[in-house]
């Protein structure tokens, strides 16, 4: 914990040294992670539900989704961005160095432009809780913490196969996208609208609906699925879960690394 502390400042102090163009950066990641929000909006004034939700609950989703990805890449990019460490060569200087490894990858880069994205996602939440008339407690502020939280741990896991095949292929897989860019896109919607075959995929495979779209109907008191409230606070953990699948799948490809060279 120390370590990661310590790498987050420092990355975070490197960014900094740029404060014009980081802000710039921060305020085009808003402006285009607006548009989608725009793009939202616009549609649902045109259709004023999508299946049985209406356009503030929506939003919501909209906004938990845009923030929980715009999260998992600002402190996640060392593993978005894996791929390039294998094909430069740079991973055989963190096998070197005695901190843990998967450590030292997620924690070697920092995207500070994703503030923009997160931020969108933010206002996206509050403009729709308040258009929910939703009344905050403690017990749902705890929820949707564990939400992003699990979700983002989903999210790195998705990112993770990349990483792994990389380990076997120099070649980027774009189907892994499919899964990690295409289910952004597709889970800022309840996964209940879509047809059987993806609300599998996005239940039991890439399990966004256990991460977040079961606890966020159940935050705006819509809940999906006829579940006490306390058992919305295990479904996330199928994040966490996945994940540490992920991890020692990762770990059976640092087995079979061999460097590509610089």
């Amino acid at each position: 914990m120390k370590y990661m502390t310590h790498a987050v400042k420092m990355l975070f102090k490197s960014a900094m040294q740029y404060r014009a163009s980081l802000l710039m950066q921060v305020i085009a990641q808003f402006v285009m992670t607006g548009g989608e929000l725009l793009a939202v909006t616009v549609l649902l004034t045109r259709f004023k539900a999508v299946g049985h939700w209406g356009a503030a609950e929506i939003l919501f989703f909209f906004g938990v989704m845009q923030s929980t990805f715009a999260l998992t890449e600002l402190f996640g990019r060392g593993i978005t961005s894996f791929p390039w460490f294998v094909q430069r060569g740079e991973f055989d200087a963190l096998i070197l160095r005695p901190r843990p490894l998967l450590v030292q990858v997620m924690f070697s880069q920092l995207d500070p432009r994703r503030l923009g994205s997160f931020l969108v996602g933010m206002i996206a939440v509050l403009t729709a809780a308040a258009q929910l008339e939703l009344q905050w407690t403690l017990l749902k502020g705890l929820l949707l913490a564990e939400v992003v939280l699990g979700s983002m741990l989903l999210l790195t896991g998705l990112f993770m196969i990349e990483a792994t095949v990389s380990f076997f292929s120099v070649k980027s897989i774009e189907m892994v996208n499919v899964l990690t860019y295409g289910g952004r896109t597709a889970c800022q919607y309840p996964v209940d609208v879509y047809p059987g075959v993806l609300r599998v995929l996005f239940t039991y495979v890439a399990p966004f609906a256990m991460c977040m779209h079961w606890p966020v109907s159940a935050v705006i008191g819509q809940p999906m699925m006829a579940l006490p409230m306390w058992a919305y606070f295990l479904t996330p953990l199928a994040g966490a879960a996945f994940f540490a699948l992920m991890v020692r799948i990762w770990y059976i490809g640092v087995r079979h690394y061999r460097s590509t060279g610089t």
